[in-house]
C-alpha cells in the first residue's frame, strides 16, 4: 500500500517556542510547459528526481498521449511496475483508490511514482476522456502526494489535460528557447488559456537549452525577463537519448544546469 503522506506537510507538528522558525515546504502541483524542444520532459523529470532524491514523495504526471515519455525516463528493468494513465481517464470517474493501482512504482527511487501512457500506446488506445475526468485526476493527485510535476504537451488545444494542468497547478514553468520561433509559439498558444482559472501571476518564464554561444542579452531580447535560465548539459542530452533521465548528473558540464534545478524547487515548493 503507498503511504504518500508519511512525514508529509501534511503531518506538520508546531515547533518549539524557543526554536527559530522553521520553513516547511510548501508541496503542492508544479505544471511544466513550454514550445516543442524546450525542454519540458527533461526539466520535470530533474526537479522531481531533487525531490524524491531528498525524501520527498512525489507523483511525476506525462500528459503527453501522443507521444509516451516514460521510455525516455528510465529503462524498463528500473520499472518494479507497469500501468497506464490511460486506465484512469478511461474511468466514468477518477478516483484515489484508482490513482494510486495505477501508479508506476520504481525499484530504486522508493519516493517516486509516475503516472504515463504505456510503450506503443496513444490517445486512441483508449476511449475519449472529459474535462471531468482531468478535473478528478488533478484533484485526486493533490490527496495523493505532497508534491505533483506535471509534464504537461506542448499542443494544448486538442490536449484537455495538459490544459487543465496548466490551470489547476499551483506553479507553472513556461519554458521557451532562446529564438523567434520558441516565441512565436508561446504567442499562439496563450490566447487558448484565457480561461479564469489561468493565472499569469503563477508563471515562471524560463529558457530552456540555452547553449554557450547565446549570450544573455540574446535571450533578453528573445524572452523578456527569465527566472531560471538552463543551460545546454550533453550529459542531459546523452541520458535522453539514453532513456535514462533518472540517472545522476555528475560531470562538470552540468553543474548550472543542477544548481538551477535547485533554485527551481526552492522558489517553487520550499526544498
Amino acid at each position: 500500500m503507498l503511504n504518500f503522506k508519511k512525514n508529509g506537510i501534511f503531518t506538520r507538528q508546531a515547533p518549539r517556542e524557543d526554536a527559530p522558525p522553521k520553513q516547511e515546504p510548501q508541496g503542492g502541483i508544479l505544471a511544466v510547459w513550454g514550445s516543442p524542444g524546450s525542454g519540458k520532459t527533461v526539466t520535470a523529470v530533474k526537479i522531481a528526481k531533487h525531490l524524491a532524491d531528498r525524501k520527498k514523495n512525489v507523483v511525476l504526471l506525462l500528459c503527453d498521449m501522443t507521444a509516451p515519455m516514460l521510455p525516455c525516463i528510465c529503462p524498463p528493468s528500473d520499472l518494479e511496475s507497469e500501468h497506464s494513465l490511460g486506465s484512469i481517464l478511461a474511468a466514468a470517474h477518477v478516483t484515489e483508490p484508482l490513482i494510486k493501482h495505477n501508479l508506476v512504482t520504481l525499484k530504486k527511487h522508493k519516493h517516486l511514482t509516475i503516472l504515463g501512457m504505456k510503450k506503443g500506446e496513444n490517445e486512441y488506445t483508449y476511449p475519449p476522456y472529459e474535462q471531468l475526468q482531468a478535473q478528478e485526476l488533478m484533484d485526486g493527485l493533490r490527496e495523493t502526494a505532497p508534491f505533483v510535476v506535471a509534464d504537461c504537451g506542448s499542443y494544448i488545444a486538442n490536449d484537455i489535460l495538459s490544459a487543465v494542468a496548466l490551470m489547476e497547478a499551483d506553479s507553472v514553468l513556461r519554458l521557451a528557447n532562446a529564438d523567434l520561433k520558441s516565441v512565436s509559439y508561446l504567442s499562439s498558444q496563450l490566447p487558448l488559456l484565457r480561461d479564469s482559472k489561468w493565472d499569469a501571476e503563477k508563471q515562471y518564464k524560463v529558457a530552456g537549452n540555452v547553449k554557450p554561444r547565446q549570450a544573455g542579452e540574446q535571450i533578453g531580447q528573445a524572452l523578456g525577463s527569465v527566472a531560471f535560465t538552463l543551460t545546454h548539459s550533453p550529459e542531459l542530452e546523452e541520458q535522453y537519448l539514453a532513456g535514462n533521465l533518472l540517472a545522476d548528473l555528475s560531470l562538470k558540464d552540468s553543474r548550472q544546469f543542477r544548481k538551477e534545478i535547485e533554485k527551481i524547487a526552492k522558489e517553487v515548493f520550499g526544498v
